[in-house]
């Protein structure tokens, strides 16, 4: 027997419904309780559960209420698109994401649901501080830092309601976790629906702790705090005794109170299958080694995606508690509005508004620029033309102010001293931004057309990229900020995902398997962009073979295919900015990293698909370089070196590029690169602009 299947053979088995667990002691782990599952009784099988999916033609009216995504981070294994393929295969109309503490993934699961004909909730497991969430710190003898409360959106205001709640937990409220409080939620109740949540809320906590008049206080508070038909008790069964005796609890509270039973699955992973890789998942986000989780491992094979039969099976002493699910699903809509731009406003001059301020500028700006020589002499009248047409389409498609904003920021940067690159992507085929100064190319000179930058074909927000000196990009970010206010300006979320080879090392790291073996593995994924373990067995022979001939590598392999393409961190955006014209908070969730920083909960194509306004500003080391080697040059031998008088055509410049001596050159530094330039030997610009665009397509 291998080696890591002999660690498996000593490892407990998830306990299934048919066998009940004989002891599980409940503790306090981080506020939450930690499960210690002793099975008396395998799991049910595979068969047995595609069995239960399929028993009935119709399936029984269900909605999951309680579930987890992948974005909460590193506890679930559970990807949209294969839930919501997974919910409409079990004849579900309705499902409800409800991550730990966030919405990161709000707009992408409505798109998708929506998409497929599935009805999507969007929800949070919110955590509840027992006093005031901006207090850290013990409150009170004996006081958790936190309770669970799951929250849904039933409609737009709900939704509204619920994005100013996360966000304040997390800017305001982290202590552990991101915390809101029961005055907050009172001040944010409106259109949301509130259930008592897992054994971490606070209606089962006292409960489990025999204090049946605290449960029925706290149960009541938030019946008051929610609405009368806004709050429900949650029941659940995953096998465990203290369940057990919660949903007993539950059902005479529910008698003494009127507030009615609704029953969920805790729901982590797809199917009981993908326990084992749940558990390797935790041990990744923990630290935990595979003999570590015998211990430390929360939960058991029952925290699936469970079928509306499997559900009402385990809730058959609970009449209504499974259709009460669907009846609240009902309730449940909200969509996305991605036809409205939200562009800040643009101070201008009295007496002007955007669109008169803007084509005034652009106008004065041209005359400067064509008050300098030009290699190529164009009639005045063709580069007016191209303006007044440039005007006319920026002004249809709405973007004056989009363009004064940018003018205003690197006309900034350009007094204080910044570094400013001459432009980058297809800004730079628009005579606006170069006579605004955004771009420092002459798009008449080199053919460049206008349409690839904006078409009024194909109404989208303009996409301008700036560089800047990496030494003054926080400047400029600050200014921006001070300009349209703090609360409408920050930076964008980013999740590092789970890719091939660090899902392969991940997995066998927590498996306690070798390094070199570990390496080994992980080097036979080719180093393509976007490969999967999927393609990569395809590809490769060699992979194929030793997954075939080791069950230590089998076991790697397939648990990292499993858990590949799941959110592993929040992070924040090498470049991207976004600036509104209100509080950003009224319009998308904010959080807060791990260095203080305010940043979106949506990633950057979920903020420009909501029509906000998305800035690249990208700190270039090579523009640092240049800037230093200027002052060094001005300052030992040429104080009037100017740049912009430069010449692009100097011998000795082209010498070094057919050279391949491009070290430190962006986009021309890399290894293939050097050897392109030296087979192909660049005699004139155009032979550079045509070499970077083939390397780079």
């Amino acid at each position: 027997m291998s080696s890591v299947l002999r660690k498996l053979a000593h490892f407990p088995l998830p306990s299934g419904k048919a066998g009940r667990l004989e002891r599980q002691d409940a503790r306090q782990q981080d506020g939450g309780a930690v499960l210690l599952c002793i099975p008396a009784s395998p799991p049910p099988s595979f068969l047995t559960y595609h069995a239960s999916m399929s028993s009935s033609d119709s399936p029984r009216p269900f909605a999951h209420l309680h579930l987890h995504s992948h974005f909460s981070l590193l506890d679930s294994t559970i990807q949209i698109p294969n839930l919501v393929d997974q919910v409409k295969e079990m004849g579900m109309e309705s499902v409800a994401i409800t991550d730990h503490g966030n919405i990161f993934n709000a707009f992408q699961f409505v798109k998708a649901a929506r998409s497929a004909g599935v009805r999507p909730i969007v929800g949070c497991e919110v955590y509840v501080a027992p006093g005031d969430h901006r207090e850290k710190g013990a409150q009170g003898m004996g006081q958790k830092p936190y309770y669970h409360l799951v929250l849904l959106a039933e409609n737009q205001q709900g939704y509204s309601n619920l994005t100013h709640l996360v966000s304040e937990a997390a800017l305001e409220g982290f202590y552990y976790k991101p915390r809101i409080s029961k005055e907050l939620l009172s001040k944010y109740s409106e259109g949301l629906i509130g259930l008592s949540a897992c054994l971490s809320g606070e209606v089962p906590q006292r409960l489990m702790q025999r204090d049946v008049p605290g449960a029925r206080r706290v149960a009541e508070q938030y019946r008051e705090i929610l609405g009368p038909d806004n709050f429900f008790l949650e029941i659940q069964d995953h096998g465990s005794v203290d369940e057990e005796f919660v949903r007993e609890g539950m059902k005479d509270l529910s008698r003494l109170t009127e507030i009615p039973l609704v029953a969920t699955n805790d729901c982590h992973f797809h199917r009981p299958e993908d326990v084992f890789a749940h558990k390797i998942l935790i041990g990744i986000g923990q630290n935990y080694k595979l003999s570590d989780l015998q211990q430390k491992y929360v939960y058991n094979g029952q925290f699936y995606v469970k079928s509306a039969d499997e559900m009402y099976r385990l809730f058959e002493a609970f009449p209504g508690a499974c259709e009460r699910t669907a009846e609240i699903a009902a309730r449940c809509h909200i969509e996305f509005d991605t036809s409205t731009y939200h562009l800040p406003s643009f101070p201008v001059p009295e007496g002007e508004n955007e669109s008169s301020f803007f084509r005034r500028i652009a106008r004065e700006g041209l005359e400067r620029r064509l008050s300098q020589p030009v290699e190529r002499k164009t009639a005045l009248e063709e580069y007016n033309a191209r303006l007044e047409h440039e005007i006319q389409v920026i002004e249809e498609m709405g973007f004056p102010g989009y363009f004064l904003v940018v003018w205003d920021f690197i006309r900034h940067a350009k007094e204080e001293g910044v570094p400013v690159g001459p432009g980058r992507g297809s800004a730079a085929g628009s005579v606006v931004s170069y006579a605004l100064g955004i771009t420092d190319i002459d798009p008449m000179e080199y053919d460049l057309l206008f349409e690839r930058f904006l078409n009024p074909e194909r109404v989208s927000m303009p996409d301008i990229d700036i560089d800047f000196c990496q030494r003054g990009r926080e400047d400029v970010i600050e200014y921006v900020r001070q300009r349209y206010g703090k609360e409408s300006v920050c930076q964008i979320a980013t999740f590092n995902i789970l890719k091939a080879k660090s899902a392969i090392r991940d997995v066998g790291r927590v498996l306690e398997m070798q390094f070199g073996d570990v390496d080994r593995i992980a080097k036979l994924i080719p180093d393509d962009l976007g490969i999967t373990i999927e393609q990569a067995l395809r590809d490769s022979s060699e992979l194929r073979e030793l997954v075939e001939g080791d069950e230590d590598v089998a076991q790697v392999v397939e648990t990292a295919r499993k858990l590949e393409g799941l959110a592993r961190h929040c992070g924040v955006h090498a470049a991207g900015v976004v600036i509104a014209p209100e509080p950003l908070a009224n319009l998308i969730p904010l959080t807060r990293t791990s260095n203080e920083e305010v940043i979106t909960q949506f990633d950057k194509d979920d903020v420009e698909a909501l029509g906000l306004l998305k800035m690249d500003f990208l700190g270039l080391r090579t523009l640092t370089v240049i800037d230093d080697s200027l002052k060094s040059i001005r300052q030992a031998e040429n104080p009037d070196l100017d740049l912009d008088t430069l010449t692009l055509d100097d011998p000795a410049v082209y010498e070094l590029f057919a050279a391949g001596d491009t070290d430190g050159i962006f986009q021309f530094e890399s290894s293939g690169m050097k050897e392109v330039l030296r087979k192909v030997q660049p005699q004139v610009f155009a032979d550079l602009t045509a070499l970077n665009a083939l390397y780079r397509p």
